[in-house]
């Protein structure tokens, strides 16, 4: 008896060693997740303008846009890793607490996986995805340090509506239907969304380094027109349109405001930031534009939860 008894005993396996939570926190920083918050709003806003509701489609498109946006910043810091030793020593690559390869090979896995997850939508959304992507390892690799910068980085984030459009209209065959009506209906809210994201970008080659006042008025600018643009050219889209546009020119002005007038590297950023966070009142402001309500509604959600993050782990 004693021996069946000893036979049955397990032996106990020592466990995994879990993840330290300053790991977790290391690669939170890497990947700027408090901006994570800005991304599946672009797809959103893309299916609003191009169909009666999101679909299967749209799923596979957001997953798609979250993995090349996290590409996209694990690349941007490997990239930058030389100049951030200088300006930026506190960041994970610098300061040694993540390795430039293991950044890289990230950068890698999660473009794969997000061409992946936009080849399940359709061949019409790979394609989408795949001009994305290219755009995206441009500007990281070559073009964010030029001229280019601000245009290269607006035409990714009007690509990513447009992935969220193409991968909602895209039927079972693999074709999308009626493309160049499709194509009317979503250039306006990938020309909005390009506009803003090129102002920020202006304004963020400034934010290590401080500068001229010229590119944050300009920014603020050009964000409160697009904010009134957008309140006033659809009325039947009701009351959450004027309340969506002007969440978004709050969340933009005041700090892009401040940096005007005293265009130091810390209030730069604040704008930059703020300019980030806006994206998400501004994508829920195009569906509403859109007249899908209840999608504009979901997206506006998310500002809670991306501003407590922001509290804990920089969007820039």
């Amino acid at each position: 008896m004693i021996r069946r008894l000893r036979n049955r005993v397990t032996p106990v396996r020592p466990s995994k060693p879990a993840v330290p939570h300053a790991r977790l926190r290391d690669w939170a920083e890497l990947l700027r997740v408090s901006a994570l918050f800005t991304v599946p709003g672009d797809a959103l806003a893309g299916a609003a303008a191009a169909a009666p509701r999101p679909n299967r489609g749209t799923a596979y498109a957001m997953g798609a846009s979250l993995c090349l946006y996290e590409a996209g910043m694990a690349l941007n810091d490997w990239a930058d890793r030389d100049e951030d030793a200088v300006d930026r020593p506190h960041r994970p690559l610098p300061s040694g607490r993540i390795s430039p390869t293991a950044a890289l090979g990230a950068a890698g896995l999660l473009t794969a996986a997000g061409l992946t997850l936009a080849a399940r939508a359709g061949r019409p959304a790979l394609a989408a995805a795949s001009a994305l992507t290219a755009t995206v390892w441009a500007y990281d690799l070559r073009l964010k340090h030029t001229a280019a910068a601000p245009a290269a980085m607006a035409a990714a984030r009007a690509l990513d509506l447009v992935l969220g459009a193409t991968a909602t209209l895209t039927t079972p065959q693999g074709r999308v239907p009626a493309a160049p009506a499709a194509a009317r209906r979503v250039a306006a809210p990938a020309l909005a969304l390009a506009a803003h994201t090129y102002a920020v970008t202006a304004v963020s080659r400034h934010e290590t380094q401080g500068g001229s006042a010229r590119t944050p008025l300009a920014a603020l600018g050009a964000m409160t027109a697009l904010g009134v643009l957008l309140a006033r050219t659809h009325p039947t889209a009701g009351h959450l349109a004027t309340l969506t546009s002007a969440a978004y020119i709050r969340t933009s002005a005041l700090p892009h405001l401040h940096a005007a007038l005293n265009p130091s590297p810390p209030l730069t950023q604040r704008a930059v930031g703020g300019g980030i966070r806006a994206l998400i009142p501004l994508q829920a402001a195009l569906a509403a534009r859109s007249g899908a309500r209840g999608t504009a509604l979901a997206v506006l959600g998310l500002v809670p939860v991306a501003r407590t993050l922001a509290r804990k782990v920089s969007v820039t």
